[in-house]
Formats: structure tokens, C-alpha cells, sequence
């Protein structure tokens, strides 16, 4: 029997059939009106396959945010890359391609998908409460006629094999009721309860995402051994916010990096492979900075503070450089990071003497420029130049050039402090070349044309941090674990539906039919009624001359599964 001829014997199983919300599928309809349009376009929306395919353009439009620099994680990244593209720069501007997950045409298949959901959710959720309070459906009149039969005939009164197949299925899980001298159960609910968990946990993972894009921020800081932070506009390097998160949200701690430990691979195969990394730090937070607590923080082990989470991302070395002018003041003297640029952590950076003062009666400022080499070769390679061979300390050097003129510090525009504006500046020469210098820790450089001297004291560690603010991590994350839940029991839960009927026969005995109807296509239903046959007999157990009228050899209450009918 099919499961539409199931619905036309049985008028009370039509809510049990109808868990889908889907529009019909056909042409859009004609002259029926602006509500009917809008009626039509809502059926339309929020039927299930139009949410596949806003998940599926979802997919795609987020393809964009993950090959170009987004401008919400790196702000500097997105101005090289728009250096280096100027042709493609006003059309991806046009676009939104550095703003892809605030962009109108993503929000829009976000919010989309957000309605589609929520209106495929919502009904179908009232119905499966319908067929929950609903009783599983009264035999059919047939059941030879199901895809899996078994029946024999026994001397016990109808009624009691009746109630022992009642009790049989309730021990199996079974939501069994008498109805019309027969027993109807049901079960395998869970699949559609994983189906509904399932897209309830989509609305879940987005819903999340959406709060995390309202009401999170992110600001990154670079901090030198020995150096504190406090999470406040001041002192973050960078920030972005958001709709519900500004500067005013920070939360209030900070903390100081006391070490920072970095170690590589030395032999083998893979030397300077890394192998670990970890900041030491003291930290605080709340409004007393006294109270401090020790932490560590590597690679894929945020520290989580005050409703913050400090990642490290970064780390490399600071040169301690001492600047004095002819007179030997000092007029310079800090710890500089420098940035790495390959793998093996050669650096390069520069040093902004903006207050060295005046020169034959004129204001001059100096600048340097050069790399730091944790471990540096005897010799440089005049074709590649200055580079480390190893991103260890090992042999650590410091090259440097030196200019002299205007910084333009001073003009009031932002300048990028990992380079030097040339424009006014000139490079000091010695014995008529360019001046540079090779140092190492703890030696010094007499600056030529009487500009003093410069000394290379050390070296200090550096690690940048991101403060991130998210807080719908933690809604996406259970969505996405109960979606997979869902998932699963949809899957592999099987919804199925048993009949036990028994009925005296004119010769004063009893005749015992069970049936059983699968709604997917699974081959258990003929093993489960089989098992149910086997233990309903003890109850009510079958005549020895007992046997199925079509097949001799057949033993006495055996299931059958026609070949060709495996589907309802």
C-alpha cells in the first residue's frame, strides 16, 4: 500500500504526512492580486529549496572575504594591497570587497536566508507538535497488503494476544494504542526531531554570526619585553568596532609581557621549524591594576580576560639603540621592533631621531634604516643582501644607513613608524660613499660629518597581541555542534509504524496479523517485526499444523518483504 493510499483509508493520519511547509511546485500564479503575490513570494522564500540556495549563494559570497584583505582584520594589509592594484582598486572599492561581511549584497542573502529559515522553521515546528499529540494511525483494513507481513494462527483469546502485542511494543519504545481490535504504534519520532534540531541550529549558527558582527571588536598591540598594556584607545595600535561595540566598551584590564620564549628546530631535516611559543605576562583586571595574576599565552591558547580573549599572533625582535649628539648627550634611547620578513625573522625597521637637535645652527633630525639578523653569516651575499640563517639568536647583528634632514615628524600628518618619509632627508656619506654599518651587541658607530654616535646596547623581545571581543562565538559554536546532532538523527533514525491485529476465525480459533510500513527506505522493518512475531508467540503461540497456504516450507509466522516494494 502506498503512503497516499494510507492517507485516503486514513483521514487522521493527514497530519503526520504533511511535515513539510514547501510550496507546490508549479508556475507562479496569474491575476491573483498584490496580497496574492505576496503570499506566493512568501511560500516561495520560505520553502526549503530556496533556503538551500541562499546557503549555497551564502557560501560563495564569503569565497571573496577569504582571498582579499578585509579591512575589519588588517587595515594595513588592505592599503599594501591597494598599493600594489590600483587598477583593480576603485572597482573592488565599488564592490565592497575589502568590507565583504559588512557589505549591503551579503547582508542582504544573510537576512534573506535568516527569513527563509525562520519561516520554514516555525510551521513545520506546529505540526510536528500536531503529530506528537496525534495517535499513530488505525491498521488498515488490508494488511497483506503492506510491504512487510507475517500472520499465523493460535488457540489464544483475540483480546489477549491483543493487549500482549500492546505490551511488546511499548517495551520496544513503541507509542502503541488499540484501536478498532487491533494494535497501532509508532516510532522513530527523533528523525524528525533531529530534522527540526537540525535547521534550528542553522537559525542558531547564524543568529550567532550576526550577534558577533553587532557586538564584537578587535584591536591589535605590539609589546616589548618588559613593556605593560592597558586595553584603552591610547594604547591599541589599531581598532575596529562595531554597531553595539565602540571604544567606550573596552573591558578593563591590561596586562605587562615579562618573556617571551621561542624555540626552533636546530637539527634534522627541518632546521628553524618552530616549535613553540609562549608570552609570559602579568595581568589585571577590573579598576585595580594591583592585583595581578600570572599567565602564559601560545599559539592556539587565548588568554580570557574580562570577557576579552588575547591571542598572539606575532613576535620578533627589538634592537636597544643609544643615539648621542657631538656633545655625547643623549638625545635617543629605546628598544625598536623591527619586523620580520621571511621565515628565518630577518627584520627590517628604522629608527626616528626627531629631537636630536641642532646642527651649525640649524634643526636637523636623523634617521636609520637597515635590518636586524638574529643569526648572521660571516659574510653577506652581495645578490640577496643582508639575511638571517636561522630565527634563532644565535649570532645576532644589527645593519644599519644613516640619514640626516627632515623626518617630518613634525607637519602633523601620520606617518608609518616602520618607515622613513625620504623626501627631505639625505644619507650621511664617509669617505664619499653612503654611510652603513655592520654592529654587533654591545659595539658602537661614530656617526661621519660630526652628527655623534650611535651604540647597538642589545636586544629585546617583541610579541603582538589581538584583543578580540567576540561574544556570539559561543551561540555558533553550540549551533554548529547541535546541527551536526541533528544531522545525525535525521540520518540514521528511522521512522516506522507496526499494526498487530487478531481476529477469531469461523473454526473457533485465532488469526494474528502484524504489518509493518517504513516511511524511508531501510530494510530493519522486516527484521523488527520479525523479532516482534518471534516474542508476540509466547503469548500467543502458533498451531504446529499451522502454515501459510501459498508456501508449505515457510515456517509459521515468517516476516515477508516483497522485492519489489521497499518504499511506502
Amino acid at each position: 500500500m502506498s503512503d497516499t493510499e494510507l492517507r485516503s483509508e486514513q483521514p487522521e493520519d493527514a497530519v503526520a504526512e504533511r511535515l513539510s511547509s514547501a510550496p507546490v511546485e508549479g508556475d507562479a500564479p496569474v491575476g491573483i492580486g498584490a496580497l496574492g503575490w505576496l503570499r506566493w513570494t512568501w511560500r516561495q522564500l520560505t520553502s526549503m529549496r530556496v533556503a538551500l540556495i541562499l546557503l549555497f549563494m551564502l557560501s560563495l559570497a564569503a569565497i571573496p572575504g577569504s582571498l582579499i584583505p578585509q579591512t575589519s582584520e588588517n587595515a594595513f594589509k588592505v592599503q599594501t594591497w591597494k598599493a600594489a592594484h590600483k587598477g583593480l582598486t576603485p572597482l573592488y572599492d565599488k564592490l565592497q570587497l575589502f568590507d565583504v561581511y559588512s557589505s549591503v549584497w551579503f547582508s542582504a542573502i544573510y537576512i534573506l536566508l535568516f527569513v527563509s529559515l525562520a519561516g520554514c522553521i516555525v510551521p513545520r515546528t506546529w505540526q510536528f507538535v500536531g503529530v506528537l499529540r496525534a495517535k499513530p494511525p488505525t491498521a488498515p483494513a488490508n494488511l497483506t497488503r503492506m510491504p512487510v507481513y507475517a500472520a499465523w494462527r493460535t488457540d489464544t483469546d483475540p483480546a489477549a494476544a491483543v493487549a500482549a502485542a500492546q505490551r511488546l511494543l511499548r517495551k520496544r519504545r513503541f507509542r502503541a494504542h488499540v484501536s478498532g481490535g487491533a494494535v497501532a504504534a509508532e516510532k522513530g519520532y527523533l528523525r524528525e526531531v533531529g530534522n527540526l534540531l537540525f535547521h534550528l541550529s542553522l537559525f542558531a549558527l547564524l543568529a550567532g554570526f550576526a550577534w558577533a558582527s553587532l557586538a564584537s571588536g578587535q584591536g591589535g598591540k605590539l609589546v616589548v619585553e618588559g613593556d605593560g598594556f592597558s586595553n584603552t584607545m591610547t594604547q591599541l595600535d589599531d581598532f575596529s568596532g562595531s554597531a553595539l561595540y565602540g571604544p567606550e566598551d573596552l573591558d578593563p584590564f591590561g596586562f605587562k609581557l615579562d618573556g617571551f620564549t621561542d624555540t626552533y628546530q636546530s637539527t634534522g631535516d627541518h632546521i628553524g621549524e618552530a616549535r613553540s611559543f609562549v608570552a609570559h605576562i602579568h595581568y589585571w583586571q577590573g579598576a585595580d591594576p594591583t592585583k595581578l595574576k600570572t599567565g602564559d599565552i601560545s599559539v592556539n591558547s587565548p588568554l580570557e580576560i574580562a570577557g576579552s580573549k588575547v591571542y598572539l599572533i606575532g613576535h620578533g625582535y627589538a634592537p636597544v639603540i643609544t643615539v648621542r649628539d657631538s656633545s655625547g648627550k643623549v638625545v635617543y634611547h629605546d628598544a625598536v621592533p623591527f619586523l620580520p620578513q621571511d621565515s628565518n625573522l630577518t627584520s627590517t625597521g628604522v629608527v626616528k631621531v626627531g629631537d636630536y637637535g641642532q646642527k651649525d645652527g640649524k634643526k636637523v633630525q636623523l634617521g636609520f634604516s637597515g635590518f636586524f639578523l638574529p643569526t648572521a653569516p660571516v659574510q653577506f651575499d652581495q645578490s640577496t643582501g643582508p639575511r638571517s640563517l636561522f630565527p634563532g639568536d644565535a649570532a645576532p647583528a644589527l645593519v644599519l644607513n644613516a640619514f640626516a634632514g627632515d623626518l617630518g615628524t613634525d607637519s602633523g600628518l601620520p606617518q608609518n613608524v616602520y618607515q622613513l618619509d625620504m623626501s627631505h632627508l639625505s644619507q650621511l656619506k664617509q669617505d664619499g660613499q653612503p654611510a652603513h654599518i655592520r654592529l654587533s651587541p654591545g659595539e658602537g658607530w661614530t656617526l661621519p660629518d660630526g652628527y655623534g654616535s650611535l651604540t647597538f646596547d642589545g636586544y629585546k623581545k617583541w610579541a603582538t597581541f589581538s584583543v578580540s571581543h567576540r561574544p556570539g562565538n559561543s551561540v555558533a559554536l553550540t549551533g554548529a555542534v547541535l546541527a551536526i546532532a541533528g544531522l545525525v538523527g535525521s540520518l540514521f533514525v528511522q521512522r516506522r509504524r507496526i499494526w498487530v491485529r487478531a481476529v477469531a476465525t469461523p473454526d473457533g480459533r485465532t488469526l494474528v496479523e502484524l504489518a509493518g510500513l517504513t516511511r524511508s527506505e531501510s530494510a530493519k522493518i522486516a527484521e523488527e517485526l520479525a523479532e516482534l512475531a518471534v516474542d508476540l508467540q509466547d503469548d500467543a503461540p502458533a498451531l504446529e499444523d499451522d502454515a501459510p497456504a501459498d508456501d508449505e516450507s515457510e515456517p509459521a509466522g515468517a516476516a515477508s518483504a516483497p522485492a519489489d516494494e521497499t518504499k511506502e
